[in-house]
């Protein structure tokens, strides 16, 4: 597989009749990188693919990801990887929509991951809500079971990666689930609580193993960087902030959704790509990543949207779900609205 600097690495495949099918994917290339990773590198060498490509945590902590692989102890013994499918900031929406659209991307970029840091379980976490994508993920998991890209002795290698599709039990809220200790709470079986750190997953995570936690997007995205290659991926975005990101836009905007980018795309292009402004609206205000950062005034409207750029100018980048937010609406009122939001989800600890 091969993308042009203006094609799309992770929603290139939303348009196709039936994505969600395995013939579909793998006729556009779909488990090569899985083939190559088990077939022709070592987990380090993937580890380091990884590292080299820049690729950062989508989820919102911006951290890097092969970094996070590599503190994951490479003594034999069990170890989990967790892949974080429990999107609910409010304004954020990409991983649904890429659960639903593309899932075997994302399976392919969670057995990719088990193998790199030796892994032989790899769970995917999704909210309650997610009834959609958990009937797709459910019919993709099975089918990569069945081609023996997942499960026992995967393409013959002698190698057992076991994917298990876990929901949360907490129907409608449980934003705090979607913290990554809380989230290995949750799976062990108690309340999703966030736990004291540390010690830290990659030391002691799920079940007291070394474990690695990973967003949606972000895995998604490592099957072509093992496929193209790190300096492929390092084409788009900028130096510190590489690769393409998927932006959620909503508010006074025509197209509201869902827009994948390299990240350092300026707001008003992304505004642009949504239709523009709504006739008779005009954007007072900017929440750049997520109802949990900093707002921005409406003279950053041109901002490049990558994790430095959005931070110099007194924000977060986040999840990249940007809400904006109209001259008709009162910011006095909108704060109380998200501050009630957090004290209804709040888990109690951050103070």
């Amino acid at each position: 597989m091969t993308y042009g600097a203006d094609e799309k690495i992770l929603t290139r495949n939303y348009p196709l009749p039936d994505a969600g099918e395995i013939d579909v994917y793998m006729k556009q290339g779909g488990y090569l990188a899985l083939q190559k990773a088990i077939g022709e590198m070592t987990p380090q060498q993937v580890i380091d693919q990884v590292t080299r490509s820049g690729l950062r945590g989508r989820g919102g902590a911006g951290f890097p990801t092969g970094k996070k692989w590599d503190f994951v102890p490479k003594t034999p013994g069990e170890k989990y990887l967790v892949c974080n499918g429990h999107e609910k900031e409010p304004g954020t929406y990409k991983d649904q929509e890429l659960m639903e659209k593309d899932p075997h991307l994302l399976i392919e970029g969670i057995l990719i991951a088990a193998y790199a840091i030796g892994a032989g379980v790899a769970y995917l976490f999704i909210h309650h809500d997610f009834q959609n994508a958990r009937r797709r993920l459910e019919d993709a998991i099975a089918q990569a079971v069945a081609r023996r890209f997942a499960g026992k002795n995967i393409m013959e290698s002698g190698r057992s990666i076991d994917l298990i599709l876990h929901v949360g039990h907490e129907a409608g809220r449980g934003y705090i689930c979607g913290e990554e200790t809380a989230m290995l709470e949750g799976l062990e079986g108690r309340k999703c609580m966030p736990r004291f750190k540390p010690p830290f997953p990659a030391v002691q995570g799920l079940f007291g193993k070394p474990t690695v936690v990973n967003n949606v997007e972000t895995l998604a995205g490592v099957p072509y960087i093992i496929q193209e290659g790190a300096e492929a991926f390092r084409r788009f975005g900028t130096e510190k902030s590489p690769g393409t990101k998927i932006y959620s836009i909503s508010g006074p905007v025509q197209r509201p959704g869902n827009y994948e980018f390299p990240l350092g795309v300026s707001l008003g292009r992304l505004i642009d790509a949504a239709g523009g402004v709504r006739a008779g609206s005009r954007v007072k205000a900017i929440l750049p990543g997520g109802s949990s950062v900093p707002m921005l005034s409406a003279d950053h409207l041109d901002l490049r949207l990558d994790y430095e750029t959005v931070k110099a100018a007194g924000s977060q980048l986040g999840t990249a779900g940007i809400i904006l937010i109209d001259e008709a609406v009162c910011i006095v009122k909108a704060a109380v609205v998200l501050s009630q939001f957090y004290f209804e989800e709040s888990c109690g600890k951050c103070t």
